[in-house]
């Protein structure tokens, strides 16, 4: 293994505990939509402290390495997807800690008929699972995984996309709830975004293994089926 070979490596194990972080602060907002957890958003801001600080971490290792070695093909591809994927994990992060912020602010746990009727619990699974199928997918240089990943999207999407229906039909029953189910719309709202952001790295994946360029695509096809 030469030296370069070894500096990736390295990268790559920086890459793996910051996702092992990022994962919490997602397991504990939905922990933390059933179980009163006083001391959650302290967790998962102290999470996220140390998610900023790979964040820059990882930012100098690739610099470093683009000066030093002036990395080519793949390698080439890879760092380019790292500084991507590291970029969409951070923000991942961020959204995790406004989700336990606004728990508490809800004053968990959460009704149980708006828990049902929102599906945040559903969306939260979706998330979840797509952010451990990323991983693995990144891991394991994984296209066809990366590419369930990017489809799996739909659900957060479809789900969000009722949202303002939902709302209407709860508030006219539950009128006393107005506080959390607020709450909960902002949630969904945060989880669509980390579903985006958890697409992005699949779509990296796609990049830096096959050479091919997704997210470009993906957004054509979402504008031709509009147009139809």
């Amino acid at each position: 293994m030469n030296q370069l070979d070894k500096e990736l490596l390295r990268i790559k194990s920086k890459v793996e505990e910051m996702w092992t972080l990022v994962d919490f602060q997602v397991q504990a907002g939905r922990e933390g939509l059933v179980s009163p957890d006083e001391e959650l958003a302290k967790k998962v801001s102290k999470s996220g402290k140390k998610v900023n600080s790979y964040d820059i971490k990882i930012d100098r290792m690739c610099e470093n390495i683009f000066a030093l070695y002036n990395p080519v093909a793949v390698d080439l591809r890879w760092l380019l997807a790292i500084l991507k994927i590291n970029s969409n994990l951070e923000r991942i992060g961020d959204y995790a800690e406004s989700i336990a912020h606004m728990l508490k602010e809800a004053n968990p746990p959460i009704e149980p008929t708006l828990l049902a009727q929102s599906r945040v619990l559903e969306m939260y699974d979706a998330t979840q699972t797509m952010l451990q199928q990323v991983r693995q997918a990144f891991f394991e240089e994984n296209t066809e995984l990366a590419r369930q990943v990017i489809k799996r999207d739909k659900i957060l999407n479809k789900i969000h996309g009722k949202t303002d229906k939902m709302l209407l039909k709860y508030f006219q029953t539950h009128p006393h709830n107005i506080h959390q189910s607020l709450k909960v719309s902002g949630i969904i709202r945060k989880l669509e975004r980390i579903g985006d952001h958890t697409t992005n790295i699949a779509e990296e994946i796609v990049f830096y293994v096959d050479a091919k360029v997704v997210k470009h695509k993906q957004k054509k096809k979402k504008k031709d089926k509009g147009e139809e």
